[in-house]
């Protein structure tokens, strides 16, 4: 595909704000005289996800191609078309895609942005139409109901949890329920109804939420993850704490931040090695050296598990009486993070990890983490641009 011009990327920026996914595809001079264009790899990729086609699973021929109802968007009307795929005999298979009266459409490297919804293939000119003009534009018109459509589809619940948590705030400084640096999270979670549990799963309807409290800057939790035990030295976190653990009152614990910048109190450091994948902890015992694992690809998978979808709640902390109360005060709505910056982040020290391992009564060991966490004005650099919601 050529090079993008400045406008194009601007319309499908504009896109991408409104929730809309789309795949781009650009049609040379002798794809539209010959009605073929190459269904490149972000296309496959694209209609497999979208459950529409997957073209590894096509056999060869015409015989073996597919039809889908399609459409071509134009500035106040809809076309009708059809999307055919296929794989032919020659040329070893390579995937194929046209859409019929896309001649009628199109100019020869115009930018063709391909939309799947309801199991319809929507055609958007990128190059040609004003985007902008046409979503924000008073008339109706058929990209903006499609545009509008998705977008709240896709917000339906964080408006639905908004709505909730602006109840909350207007109910003014509400009590902690515990005593605990967890309590803003836990109180909250409280209030709307959600049992509190370990699951690694979202906390409301598919959107996680991450509270905490204002005046504090702390770092914001990721997630939490345990190493690949089978690939490390050491088997378990009470053979972490056994080596580095320390008395702390009446409690044997190991509560440590661990990064990849500098060494900590406890001699412990974060390694990034890109070339096997892996995030290592290391000590600077020469009897310990490396001895936890994890696969940076597990890990951007379990952020994008827990972040798809991700609610970061801001509350003012108060004290009335010697007691805490928490007035919910800020939204910060992200979603998809660029797992990609995941492993740069780790590597400037701006994502660090918190042991939390404490000695049970038993005399084993209780870990409630280690815990990912990032700089709190880095999470622009982690996630594509936020919404921000004052509570009132």
């Amino acid at each position: 595909m050529r090079q993008l011009f400045a406008f194009e990327i601007e319309r499908i920026k504009f896109l991408t704000e409104k929730s809309v996914e789309l795949c781009l595809i650009e049609p040379t001079e002798t794809g539209l005289e010959k009605s073929i264009m190459d269904a490149t790899g972000s296309v496959r990729l694209y209609l497999k996800d979208k459950k529409i086609h997957d073209f590894a699973l096509q056999s060869q021929g015409q015989e073996s191609k597919i039809q889908v109802a399609s459409l071509f968007i134009q500035d106040n009307s809809i076309v009708n078309s059809i999307a055919s795929l296929y794989r032919p005999k020659t040329k070893k298979g390579d995937p194929r895609i046209w859409f019929k009266g896309l001649t009628s459409y199109a100019s020869p490297n115009d930018i063709l942005g391909i939309l799947a919804f309801d199991s319809v293939l929507y055609v958007i000119n990128i190059t040609k139409l004003d985007l902008h003009s046409l979503i924000q534009n008073d008339r109706a018109n058929p990209l903006k109901e499609i545009v509008n459509t998705i977008y709240n589809n896709s917000n339906e619940v964080s408006l639905e949890l908004l709505g909730l948590l602006n109840k909350i705030a207007a109910r003014g400084p509400v009590p902690a329920m515990l005593q605990a640096d967890t309590a803003v999270g836990r109180t909250l979670e409280t209030l709307l109804g959600i049992d509190i549990n370990s699951s690694r799963n979202p906390d409301y309807k598919g959107i996680e939420l991450k509270s905490f409290r204002t005046r504090r800057g702390n770092r914001k939790n990721l997630f939490a993850q345990v190493p690949n035990w089978s690939n490390s030295k050491f088997k378990s976190s009470e053979e972490i704490l056994n080596e580095f653990g320390y008395q702390r009152g009446d409690d044997f614990k190991l509560y440590c931040t661990v990064s990849t910048t500098v060494r900590n109190s406890q001699g412990l450091i974060l390694k990034v090695d890109g070339l096997v994948r892996q995030l290592i902890e290391n000590s600077n015992k020469p009897n310990i050296n490396d001895f936890a694992l994890w696969s940076l690809d597990f890990l951007h998978k379990r952020l994008l598990e827990k972040h798809n979808e991700t609610f970061w709640i801001a509350a003012d902390s108060i004290i009335i009486d010697g007691k805490e109360y928490f007035q919910y005060k800020k939204v910060e709505h992200t979603k998809k993070p660029i797992v990609s910056q995941f492993d740069l982040l780790l590597e400037q020290g701006i994502i660090t990890l918190d042991h939390l391992i404490k000695r049970t009564p038993s005399g084993g060991a209780k870990e409630k983490g280690p815990i990912f966490k990032i700089k709190p004005e880095a999470v622009g650099l982690l996630f594509p641009p936020s919404r921000v919601y004052l509570l009132s």
